[in-house]
């Protein structure tokens, strides 16, 4: 059981070109089920890595992998088909290079370090979550309504920035810590 999570993860990345194909083939509803569903996996695997402490080195690389793929793809996808401006999944995309090109420089320069997901960045995934959910749904259904995707669309915006630079200024910290202390 304590593989559980890891296999969620590969299940959520398992999931992310049905969601695709979904959206390319503009059948909404499949692709909101789909897209609910790896969502969903994203909290479980999470909650039973921490509630039953199965942690692993494996799971510690899939699950911000597997988010990524998800989402780093679901916007893009979503880009290209029209359903949101292109500036918006530039921006998600542009935070993700700079978190993941961040994380390889400091670990090919300086070392490994022991950080995970910082609040704000949290928070900017559920709002890509909740922002992408009700995309489809909107394309799906015609609900929640404009309001509301562009409601969280400004949020993911605002917090994709902010967790970015937040990610930045952490960096350059941990780097001059590391540089005083040689």
């Amino acid at each position: 059981m304590e593989h559980l999570p890891n296999a969620l993860c590969i299940f959520r990345i398992l999931l992310v070109p049905p969601v695709l194909l979904a959206i390319g083939r503009e059948q909404y509803k499949l692709a909101l089920l789909l897209f609910v569903v790896a969502g969903l996996t994203d909290g479980l695997d999470g909650f039973l890595a921490r509630t039953f402490d199965w942690r692993s080195q494996l799971g510690a690389l899939l699950d911000p992998a597997a988010d990524k793929l998800l989402m780093v793809s679901s916007f893009i996808w979503l880009a290209l088909s029209g359903l949101i401006p292109v500036w918006l999944a530039a921006v998600v995309v542009g935070r993700d290079a700079v978190i993941v090109g961040g994380a390889i420089g400091y670990r090919m320069l300086i070392g490994p370090f022991a950080g995970g997901a910082t609040n704000v960045s949290k928070l900017n995934t559920v709002l890509q979550l909740m922002f992408v959910a009700a995309v489809l749904a909107d394309a799906a259904f015609a609900m929640p309504g404009q309001l509301v995707v562009s409601l969280l669309g400004s949020l993911v915006f605002v917090t994709a920035i902010v967790s970015g630079l937040h990610y930045v200024r952490g960096w350059t910290l941990l780097a001059l810590n590391a540089g005083n202390r040689t």
